[in-house]
């Protein structure tokens, strides 16, 4: 009987444990029939636009878990706090340009035409369900809090993944947002955590809304996966673009490189900045997350003018040095002679005024 209690006791323990808020829902009702309507939507989730296996032919799951548990990952953390400028984040724009604020990994503020537009918002120490479990943020990475962000006007989460979508971050930021903007499925955990249903507005790819009158946000295709617990691509990832007045601006989100950047660009650029992920790859996952190399080929593919790479600078997710990233998309920008800018984290950089490419990891 004692056996039979222990027993007991894992399985309720368990139970508890998997099913926690921060774990969201998966979609349902209406929600759940407008996904399995989806172009699409095939055998059961969500398909990328090419055949994308989690990882190459000949790599199993369990490999790519002994290298992260056991290969030695020299570097993976900064050896100090990393250099950082107190931003101000609730003040209107100074100039007729769009400004940009980057807090480091995917996180970003874009204050455009009286209003505040903040991207996948990650404020907590570490990008999982369990705060005692994963990378911890870098040290310095932490100048701002969640509570810093007043009154967002719009609110955008392009995935579901723990690094792009924090549950305590959505506590205080989304009940102040204006507006939220996602992609399919994703306000199903929302609504799991008390948002309201009427500011959430989902898009699938090609889909678009006009907010304010002057904002249109467009979902796009990028080559991911989703999920927040064992069921995978119940919600969709996507990419942005955000057309205003006087400027277009690609939201990156995650994806691994393909032909869909040179399908965007010629359907929706040029753009004035493309946001693109460069950080977290790995041979053992090459196609749902680019190389720096490659993250430089899809900002020429999407027929950008100016390059900012994110996805880096505050979370260790895979096993390359911390720096390596932007060691490498700086190298491969300039020997393509792409412009590329990379500000510190908290700096705010005014769009086609202000270029910043100081290499300040290296200090």
């Amino acid at each position: 009987m004692i056996a039979v209690y222990i027993i007991l006791i894992l399985v309720l323990f368990f139970l508890i444990a998997t099913n926690l808020p921060v774990f969201g829902q998966l979609p349902s009702g209406t929600r759940l029939i407008t996904i399995q309507h989806l172009d699409n939507y095939k055998d059961g989730s969500l398909q990328n636009l090419s055949v994308t296996p989690m990882q190459p032919e000949g790599v199993s799951f369990f490999k790519v878990l002994s290298s992260f548990l056991f290969q030695k990952q020299p570097n993976k953390n900064p050896a100090k706090a990393l250099t950082f400028v107190k931003p101000d984040l609730n003040s209107q724009v100074k100039s007729n340009e769009p400004e940009i604020i980057w807090f480091g990994h995917s996180s970003y503020l874009i204050k455009v035409d009286g209003k505040r537009i903040l991207v996948d918002p990650v404020f907590s120490k570490t990008p999982s369900p369990y705060s005692f479990i994963g990378s911890k943020n870098f040290k310095g990475t932490d100048f701002v809090k969640a509570d810093d962000f007043l009154n967002i006007d719009v609110l955008l989460i392009t995935h579901d993944h723990y690094d792009h979508l924090d549950y305590h971050s959505i506590l205080k930021i989304a009940p102040q947002a204006k507006v939220i903007v996602a992609s399919t499925g994703v306000g199903a955990h929302l609504e799991k955590w008390g948002i309201q249903s009427d500011k959430i507005n989902e898009l699938s790819w090609s889909q678009s809304i006009k907010l304010f009158d002057k904002f249109n946000f467009t979902a796009v295709p990028a080559r991911h996966f989703t999920g927040r617990k064992f069921k995978r691509n119940q919600t969709l990832w996507s990419a942005f673009v955000l057309q205003t007045e006087n400027h277009k601006l690609f939201l990156g989100g995650d994806s691994g490189y393909d032909t869909h950047f040179k399908q965007i660009g010629e359907n929706y650029g040029p753009f004035d900045i493309a946001f693109l992920e460069c950080g977290q790859y790995n041979e053992l996952w090459p196609y749902i997350h680019m190389f720096p190399e490659q993250t430089v080929q899809a900002a020429i593919d999407l027929n950008a003018n100016i390059l900012m790479p994110v996805h880096w600078g505050k979370f260790s997710l895979a096993m390359h040095p911390w720096d390596e990233p932007i060691k490498r998309v700086t190298l491969a920008a300039e020997k393509q002679q792409f412009q590329i800018i990379t500000p510190k984290l908290g700096e705010t950089v005014i769009l086609n005024k202000d270029f910043p490419v100081e290499k300040w990891w290296l200090d």
